[in-house]
């Protein structure tokens, strides 16, 4: 993609954000309808790699404020970038105000885009290499290459502290357990994305981290007493006010020391209108998370939730799915209004937020268009640095002797965890690169048997007779294995048969040593990203350097911050 077509991209946005410039309320706004407004407040997703009718009618009838991506819209570099400018092109026909286009890009596991860019780590991994240069550099990066893909805010950095190893929505999406060090990343992380242009959005207040239940499916509740939120949630929330942080997503969890009511935090006038606005003085956007998510679709409605969070102070609301639940949210806005229930000073500050939001992130980036200073998708310099930055994430934190570095002549048995299945935060990203593959680089005999998160009767016989068949080393890939029972029985009974050596590698979650305390060594590089792959493989090798250190306690044993290091081969 060259300068000059970013260019011209640049100045075509440029045209929509003149015409609202001075998007202050009664400074501006009087013009709009109300539709216009309403419109502006909400955020849709749409399937397919091409402009569908119904995202374009959404856009030209109801002016919606902005479009997200998932993996169902994402082809080629070449071709996101021109479907974000199809996309403008009929927001500007429409006469509408500028396109937000987002994207969860959080890095590591939760990444909607995984060609043609760098594949940065995800939190935890940088939270175990620590420092805040690394969690900015991660976030310039991904943020300069987003915006030439013609994507304007992302849905990130996640900065809940994830303290409950039985989280199952969070996990390595944090930056840890300590609330400091998810404060600081958080922040640089912030100043990262928006430097290039890109929104980032801190979610999701005022903490999704200590819950053991998924809002995608159910209506969590976290207990803690507001003192205890004071000490670990909110901290990073406050810092990331503080870097200036555009917008800031909500949860849909219940807070009973914040609102009794049992009300989810995206529909309570008390966290949003009073602990974010007015307690931690946030004068940035306020947008929901899905309102298709079962915590507000199967209890209020998405159409009620989306009137009850506007209410309560959300200026945007997201809606990501389906086209009848988008046009339900609409109408029930529109309805309010024209009640009198949502006021028309609530609905033109929610606007007037989003439409300053835009135009600064648009003036970032013309300003790094016009320096020259914007390094193409995938350059590189760019993948170099994510090389170098996994060997610094890789942690070991077990190693009996006699395990590692592996024997360059023994065979070795590599068992590799197959994600199938698709959840509502991680969609599958094909890859050619395995643990085994990777290993094979250093040892010379490898067999790699892939089994299913939850291996098959079929999967866990064969990979047992292959282990019995003679004198192996043998390297377990494990992916979320506490979550999934077949998974970790299969680990404990390799670690048990006679004269096996065991080496457990997270590809996800490090908490899966808590059910597998049986295995002789443990490395958890906290995602499965072919850079991080390369980098353990060379750390069980004994070729370089294990530098992680644990960002979350795994047991009394082995605390946030333990990690065997030194030098390479040396365990």
């Amino acid at each position: 993609m060259s300068k000059t077509d970013d260019a011209s991209k640049t100045d075509d946005v440029g045209k929509d954000n003149r015409a609202a410039r001075d998007p202050a309320p009664g400074g501006g706004l009087e013009s709009w309808s109300l539709r216009q407004k309403l419109g502006q407040m909400v955020m849709c997703g749409f399937d397919g790699t091409q402009p569908s009718e119904g995202i374009l009618r959404l856009i030209r009838d109801y002016r919606v404020g902005g479009i997200i991506y998932f993996r169902r819209n994402i082809g080629s570099a070449a071709e996101v970038a021109g479907l974000s400018r199809r996309l403008r092109e009929a927001n500007h026909a429409a006469g509408g105000a500028p396109l937000w286009i987002a994207v969860d890009q959080e890095g590591g596991m939760v990444a909607r885009i995984d060609r043609d860019v760098s594949p940065v780590p995800g939190n935890m991994a940088l939270g175990a290499a620590g420092g805040a240069d690394l969690a900015y550099e991660a976030a310039r990066i991904s943020g300069v290459e987003l915006r030439q893909l013609g994507i304007s805010l992302n849905f990130a950095p996640c900065v809940d502290v994830n303290n409950n190893p039985a989280n199952p929505v969070v996990g390595v999406r944090s930056f840890g357990e300590d609330p400091e060090l998810v404060a600081v990343l958080g922040a640089a992380a912030i100043r990262g994305y928006q430097e290039t242009g890109v929104s980032a959005c801190a979610k999701h207040f005022p903490g999704h981290g200590d819950t053991a239940a998924d809002s995608h499916h159910e209506l969590p509740l976290v207990p803690h007493s507001r003192e205890r939120l004071e000490q670990v949630e909110l901290p990073p929330f406050r810092q990331a006010i503080l870097a200036g942080v555009d917008a800031i997503m909500t949860a849909h969890v219940q807070f009973p020391a914040c609102d009794p009511s049992g009300v989810p935090a995206t529909l309570s006038p008390s966290i949003l209108g009073g602990l974010l606005r007015r307690e931690l003085g946030y004068e940035g956007v306020i947008v929901t998370d899905c309102l298709e998510m079962n915590a507000i679709s199967q209890t209020v409605g998405v159409g009620r939730g989306a009137v009850l969070a506007v209410a309560a102070g959300a200026d945007m609301v997201l809606v990501s799915h389906r086209e009848d639940r988008q046009i339900e949210a609409l109408e029930a806005l529109y309805s309010a209004a024209e009640s009198g229930e949502l006021p028309m000073a609530r609905i033109d500050e929610a606007v007037a937020r989003i439409l300053r939001a835009k135009a600064r992130r648009e003036e970032v980036w013309r300003r790094l268009v016009e320096t020259g200073d914007v390094r193409p998708a995938g350059d590189p310099a760019h993948g170099r640095w994510v090389e170098e930055t996994a060997r610094r994430c890789v942690t070991l934190v077990k190693a009996e002797a006699g395990t590692l570095p592996l024997r360059q002549e023994a065979p070795t048995l590599v068992i590799w965890p197959e994600v199938r299945r698709s959840s509502e935060v991680d969609e599958i990203m094909p890859q050619e690169l395995t643990l085994g593959k990777a290993l094979a680089a250093y040892v010379a005999d490898v067999r790699e048997l892939v089994i299913g998160t939850e291996p098959t009767a079929a999967e866990r016989e064969a990979v047992l007779v292959a282990a019995r068949a003679g004198r192996l080393q043998i390297v377990a890939g494990v992916y979320n294995a506490a979550f999934f029972p077949g998974q970790a029985r299969l680990v404990r009974e390799l670690a048990g048969l006679p004269g096996a050596r065991v080496t457990a590698v997270a590809l996800r979650n490090p908490y899966d040593l808590r059910v597998l305390p049986q295995v002789h060594a443990y490395a958890a590089c906290y995602e499965s990203r072919p850079p991080m792959l390369l980098a353990a493989a060379g750390v069980l090798a004994g070729k370089l350097a294990p530098q992680g250190r644990l960002p979350v306690t795994l047991s009394a044993e082995y605390p946030a911050g333990w990690g065997l290091g030194g030098v390479a081969g040396e365990f």
